[in-house]
């Protein structure tokens, strides 16, 4: 059984709700999953005053528990087409595990979400992507096997690098079904993977 970690950070709740699907697809596919969220780096009264969701259930990740797992599956909102200060900052902390390749060899992949179709999802996902390359992990996509992302009827996310959902400028948007099950799609695809590379 594959050992698959969840890990993101959500300013309002569309990362969080992406984050439950994608362990759901990876549960589906009988991995241990476990989520957790990176530390807020902004100020308890600016993130009230912001709207922040701050009732979130998943527990703190610690850099060093990184190395407990098969798979990590990283999620976060885009902040100007790339990862949010939030992650990069807990990922800056991870040099420890990089000098000893304590991640290399695990897979990874990556969720994301944006205000706008053309939000930046694909330079966000390549900006999470590129740190699970220096830390040696094996990166799975969201393919082409997921047929959602091929879909012109609706406004929903999705492509080749990850699965995503559009939040809309005023995060009102809660993440489309085609979102739901593309992170599904992600999740069990991250478990099958990393099952055969550690049997």
């Amino acid at each position: 059984m594959a050992k698959v970690l969840v890990l993101y950070y959500s300013s309002y709740g569309h990362v969080e709700t992406m984050a439950e699907a994608v362990a759901e697809g990876a549960r589906g596919e009988g991995a241990d999953v476990t989520i957790r969220r990176v530390p807020e780096t902004v100020p308890e009264e600016v993130a009230r005053a912001s709207h922040f969701k701050l009732d979130q259930a998943a527990e703190i990740a610690t850099p060093e528990e990184l190395a407990d797992y098969d798979a990590i599956i990283v999620g976060t909102g885009t902040r100007f087409g790339r990862m949010s200060s939030q992650m990069a900052a807990f990922w800056d902390r991870t040099g420890g595990l990089w000098a000893k390749g304590a991640l290399v060899g695990k897979v990874g992949a990556s969720f994301t979400s944006t205000a706008s179709q053309h939000g930046g999802q694909e330079t966000t996902h390549f900006s999470i992507l590129t740190n699970l390359l220096h830390h040696g992990l094996t990166i799975v996509g969201l393919d082409y096997g997921f047929q959602g992302q091929l879909s012109n009827e609706e406004v929903a996310g999705g492509s080749p690098y990850g699965a995503s959902t559009i939040a809309g400028g005023d995060g009102s948007r809660q993440p489309h079904q085609i979102d739901l099950d593309g992170a599904r799609y992600l999740g069990a695809k991250v478990a099958r993977t990393a099952a055969k590379l550690t049997a």
